[in-house]
């Protein structure tokens, strides 16, 4: 308690010397932020957003674009500036080595090293939302199965499901034959932690849910998650990342201090709102970001 008091003590600091700064500033460009296909990255987007807004930069929202093999290009492009990241995920996608530094300090040293100059990768949080594993707990039950290495004597008769990129990226199928042993019956395209997966697994039409870790649909429906017992997801902390070209010393500190502030309990609590109360997601970030004294 001592501790989020004095990170909320902070952040009312932060963001009243950045709105000092920002009042004489006359630089119009506007800051493109972006998100993934699902709620926790829309969550984060609009908490950017407004923390940004709130500092006196002009702020423009793009959620839902997709996958990262298709908003990481836009970024590099120029279309988006700004987006909240899973440092293991990202590092994943950018290299093509197995990852074998697997701890935040590692991944977040790999990311700066392949991304150069022209794109910055900020501090993380100590929040991090890892891609699991989960099936029902009567499945669990019957199977005696609590880890994925225990799920590798009958993943030959389930059918798993879960966002397409799942196939072909090396922390998905690929990752789980490798290290796992482990090959499916058959795999369903569905969507990344989203309504489609979660149907799919209610329904008995897959045995089998790729999900995220923070998601609070899996407490609420009493799914188990899969001990990933040999260590093969990275860490996965949240960090913002964003092309230097707009990147300020005003925009660098609020945003690391959101890193500091973010903590998984929040982002559990935040999630089960969007997800089980279908509260809208900017409103969800507005009320963290004045909690935490990012926001008036």
């Amino acid at each position: 308690m001592v501790k989020q008091r004095g990170l909320r003590a902070l952040a009312v600091g932060v963001v009243a010397a950045l709105v000092l700064s920002a009042c004489g500033s006359d630089d119009g460009d506007t800051v493109v932020v972006g998100s993934a296909n699902f709620p926790e990255s829309v969550m984060l987007a609009n908490m950017y957003a407004l923390a940004l807004e709130e500092i006196g930069v002009d702020v423009e929202v793009r959620t839902n674009i997709g996958s990262r093999e298709v908003y990481f290009r836009a970024l590099q492009q120029g279309d988006i500036d700004l987006f909240p990241e899973y440092a293991g995920s990202l590092l994943n996608f950018l290299s093509d080595d197995v990852l074998t530094d697997t701890s935040t300090e590692g991944l977040i040293a790999g990311l700066r090293a392949i991304l150069g100059d022209d794109i910055q990768v900020l501090e993380p949080s100590s929040a991090q939302n890892r891609n699991g594993l989960v099936i029902t707990r009567e499945l669990s039950e019957r199977l005696g199965v609590t880890t994925i290495s225990g799920l590798a004597a009958y993943a030959g008769e389930l059918v798993a499901g879960g966002a397409p990129e799942t196939r072909e990226r090396s922390d998905g199928l690929p990752g789980y034959e490798r290290v796992y042993g482990i090959r499916f019956a058959d795999f369903r395209d569905l969507d990344p932690g989203g309504p489609l997966t979660v149907a799919a697994l209610l329904q008995g039409d897959i045995d089998v849910a790729r999900f995220f870790t923070s998601q609070g649909v899996l407490a609420a429906n009493d799914w188990v998650l899969l001990e990933d017992d040999r260590g093969m997801i990275p860490s996965e902390n949240i960090v913002p990342v964003i092309r230097t070209e707009v990147l300020t010393d005003e925009i660098r500190t609020v945003l690391n201090a959101i890193s500091a502030a973010l903590t998984l309990d929040e982002l559990i609590a935040m999630n089960r709102r969007v997800e089980i109360d279908n509260e809208d997601p900017d409103l969800v970030a507005a009320e963290w970001l004045v909690a935490n004294g990012f926001r008036s």
